[in-house]
């Protein structure tokens, strides 16, 4: 008899879910019972069914991008499917920018050292010497830049003491010069428009090519914003 009644008292909860204007169903919008963090996502018709719920007084939290979040409260048991509305913000949430590099692992996960420059210490060596990246780079512990021909100014860089043409230098992620960077002016290359550069001391040819041997560097553009500052 006691299972019996525990059974009985095991009760659904099913919401549907639309827009206030036009009353689509928001498919994939989430519902959570906030007392037992119970949560679930709406199906293609916007309706979710939480099972096995006990008798009581539930407050249910509904969100939505793009939408307002709602909540409501809510007497178990309740056989009728109980309809939400969601009004559309009126601040839209801000652009979200993804980008991608050759391995699925982050930053902090990489076991290989990454040296980064960005911030006051990228504008302070732009504002010392801003036609090329040498000076920038030249204060990085493990990294000298050599000038290769006295007429041109060619100057190459070498990581941990091996020769330029094994150092790899990237714009964005894409080899510059086409893969022969090492043999081409870094005069060439302002550090104006660069928000950070990254710096990769080790073997990375696997992912790189035999141009990468020593290491290489990132040299990260600016972002474009839509108003001027």
């Amino acid at each position: 008899m006691l299972y019996a009644h525990i059974a009985y008292s095991q009760y659904t909860i099913k919401l549907s879910i639309q827009t206030t204007e036009d009353k689509t169903p928001l498919a994939g919008a989430t519902a959570t019972i906030v007392p037992i963090n119970k949560t679930l996502v709406a199906d293609s018709l916007g309706m979710i069914a939480f099972t096995n719920i006990a008798k009581g007084v539930y407050n249910i939290k509904i969100s939505y991008i793009g939408f307002e979040e709602k909540t409501i409260k809510l007497n178990v048991p309740n056989e009728n499917v109980v309809m939400i509305l969601l009004d559309e913000a009126e601040e839209q949430e801000d652009d979200v920018v993804v980008t991608a590099t050759r391995t699925s692992r982050t930053i902090g996960d990489i076991p290989t050292r990454v040296e980064t420059i960005s911030g006051e210490e990228l504008e302070e060596k732009a504002n010392m010497k801003p036609g090329d990246i040498r000076m920038m780079l030249n204060e990085s512990t493990g990294i000298q830049t050599q000038q290769t021909s006295a007429t041109s100014a060619n100057s190459s860089i070498r990581i941990q003491g091996l020769d330029g043409r094994y150092t790899q230098l990237l714009r964005d992620g894409f080899p510059l010069y086409a893969g022969f960077s090492g043999g081409l002016s870094l005069m060439q290359v302002a550090p104006l428009d660069l928000k950070q550069a990254e710096v990769i001391k080790g073997s990375l040819s696997p992912l790189y090519g035999g141009g990468a041997i020593a290491g290489l560097v990132n040299l990260v553009s600016k972002t474009p914003r839509e108003k001027g500052s």
